[in-house]
């Protein structure tokens, strides 16, 4: 009777909270359906930073909340408010961003410099100037920074973790195996310290990025690259330097920042903040609308299956979720052409090979529409695989991709067992069987059946690349060997087509899809955003929780320690054991 009583309370207490949320949702959709209200003369003060996203996570948080930033609802923001007559300026605000990565960054700046093309002034505000804040607000007419920050700009540095050392004192051996001398991702466990080719690749990198960073700064200061690059070896610099060496145009808190506005612009300038003018719709403004292009979106690590997020490895990219996503795109008739945008390290090389079979479907069919790959931080490895179906392929200039490699292997455990006491024995009936042994290295049967896949793999990929760029497999060969280049380094050699975001591969797209360019286009998201129903019954799931704990290790960790804390556990949490992965080597990038 008791336990019946406690049943029937927790039955009460659950339809209480599915009540009290969809109330909440219903609410928030109703505000969001009225919008907010737009003075005539408005300044946008525009936040950006923080975990910058794909797309929103599918969450009921988040549905309540209505609004996550993303790279494209920054960008959306910005497009409306060129065009919106009651937008008159806007006061950009970076508060530093989470990722170790430049891609995403270098979009934003994009947008900035097309908003300025409006002729409306933009000024930044700088209240914690981390290397990629300050980078965005060069963008900016006039950057302002608080008295008591610091300009971090003080070069490129990356770090790579080697776990050899600390596997040997634990008995584990890394029997990994790799094509391609650049293929590094296995060093972090095979390796106590660079190869040749790791350390020859990393520098390359930090070459091209630091150029690209310098060259920013420099044509958002009117100043030489020479002269910014010389400055760097100087930073980071206090406020009061950063004024004297022209980095920056006056030093105020944001008042006084927001008052400057005023008096070169308007002192009737009202304020208008970012996270309501959000909720303003783009087809209100003559935005998003005409033939439809659907983007289909790919961020996270490969994986077979339906995918998800995980607390630690973040977002991944489910075969069976994508692959349905490229399927519901392709059956709708209304799609002019279709955009993949790509934010992936790899990872596995079935779970790859099946999108890309799917995408060349869609590619190929009659009738036939265009499919055009927009490459976000990563499209690297497996990343890249996905991206070859695409008949153009845009990167950012630093966007990491190529990795044309492939490794697979096992950690070998038995030495660990033995040290803590335990003993295990198999037993097993043909001859490469205990292929997965936790107990020991492959033997050379094993082994050949091991090296036989990797290079079949391998010389499968260079083939389907250099189909994909219309060039020779030795040619590929040349350029693959694992090696990851940036995007500007990738078009240099062949391996994507144009440098730009979001929107130039649609504006591509349109092109091939005989939509004139003057005409707008409604953009449609694949997977498609789930409904409330959905994402209610999602919350009794048992994997519901995992929100909850990537936003504690959001809050708790440094990007750059959950990418150590990966780098150390991600074969075994998100691949199954012994699969043949397609996967870049993680980075750590100051």
């Amino acid at each position: 009777m008791f336990k019946r009583g406690v049943v029937i309370i927790l039955a009460v207490i659950g339809a209480l909270v599915v009540i009290t949320l969809v109330g909440l949702a219903v609410a928030a959709a109703m505000v969001g359906r009225r919008g907010p209200s737009i003075p005539k003369n408005a300044m946008l003060v525009l936040r950006v930073g923080g975990d910058l996203q794909e797309t929103a996570p599918n969450d009921v948080v988040t549905f309540i909340r209505s609004r996550t930033p993303t790279v494209r609802s920054f960008v959306d923001t910005l497009r409306k408010a060129k065009v919106d007559s009651r937008v008159s300026a806007v006061l950009l605000e970076p508060v530093g961003f989470n990722s170790p990565y430049w891609a995403k960054v270098q979009e934003l700046r994009d947008a900035v410099n097309d908003f300025k093309t409006s002729g409306k002034p933009v000024y930044a505000y700088l209240g914690a100037a981390d290397d990629r804040s300050y980078y965005l607000a060069t963008a900016a007419d006039r950057v302002f920074v608080m008295p008591s920050a610091s300009v971090d700009l003080a070069g490129v540095a990356t770090y790579a973790v080697f776990l050899r050392g600390t596997f040997d004192k634990f008995g584990i051996v890394p029997d990994m195996h790799h094509i391609g001398d650049y293929k590094t991702a296995t060093n972090a466990y095979t390796e106590k310290t660079y190869t040749a080719a790791h350390k020859e690749m990393d520098e390359s990198l930090n070459r091209e990025l630091f150029d690209q960073i310098v060259h920013g700064v420099a044509e958002g200061r009117k100043k030489t690259d020479a002269q910014v690059s010389a400055l760097v070896d100087e930073g980071p610099f206090l406020a009061q330097e950063a004024l004297r060496a022209g980095l920056v145009d006056e030093i105020g808190y944001e008042d006084q920042a927001l008052a400057r506005l005023r008096e070169d612009h308007g002192q009737d300038l009202a304020r208008l903040d970012g996270d309501d003018y959000a909720r303003v719709p783009t087809t209100t403004l003559g935005l998003d609308k005409g033939p439809r292009i659907a983007v289909v979106y790919a961020s996270g690590a490969i994986v077979d299956g339906r995918g998800g997020n995980d607390p630690l490895n973040g977002e991944s990219i489910g075969s069976e979720t994508l692959i349905e996503a490229i399927r519901n795109a392709r059956k709708d008739a209304s799609v002019r052409a279709i955009v993949l945008r790509v934010d992936s390290p790899g990872g596995s090389a079935t779970a790859s090979d099946a999108i890309w079979h799917e995408l060349m479907l869609a590619r190929t069919e009659k009738p036939e529409r265009p499919l055009i790959v927009s490459m976000s931080d990563l499209a690297a490895s497996g990343g890249y695989y996905i991206a070859m179906p695409g008949e153009a392929i845009v990167a950012q200039p630093s966007t990491l991709t190529g990795s044309i490699g492939i490794f697979g292997g096992k950690l070998v455990m038995g030495g660990a067992y033995e040290k803590l006491g335990a003993h295990i024995e198999s037993t097993s009936i043909g001859r490469n069987a205990e292929m997965g042994s936790p107990t020991r290295p492959f033997n050379p049967s094993e082994l050949e059946r091991i090296e036989t896949s990797l290079r079949t793999f391998y010389t499968d990929f260079v083939r389907k690349a250099a189909e994909s760029r219309h060039t020779t497999p030795d040619r590929i060969d040349a350029l693959a060997q694992g090696r990851v280049w940036t995007g500007r380094q990738a078009k240099e050699r062949g391996l994507v087509d144009e440098l730009g975001g979001l929107d130039r591969a649609v504006a591509i797209a349109k092109e091939r899809a005989k939509i004139p360019a003057d005409s707008g286009v409604e953009l449609v998201t694949y997977p498609a955003p789930k409904s409330l129903f959905e994402l209610l019954r999602d919350t009794t799931n048992p994997g519901a929780s995992d929100a909850a704990a990537s936003a504690w290790m959001s809050a708790h960790l440094t990007e750059q320690e959950r990418l150590a804390l990966r780098a150390m556990r991600v074969q075994s949490t998100m691949f199954k054991r012994g699969e043949i992965l397609a996967l870049m080597p993680f980075s750590y990038i100051r």
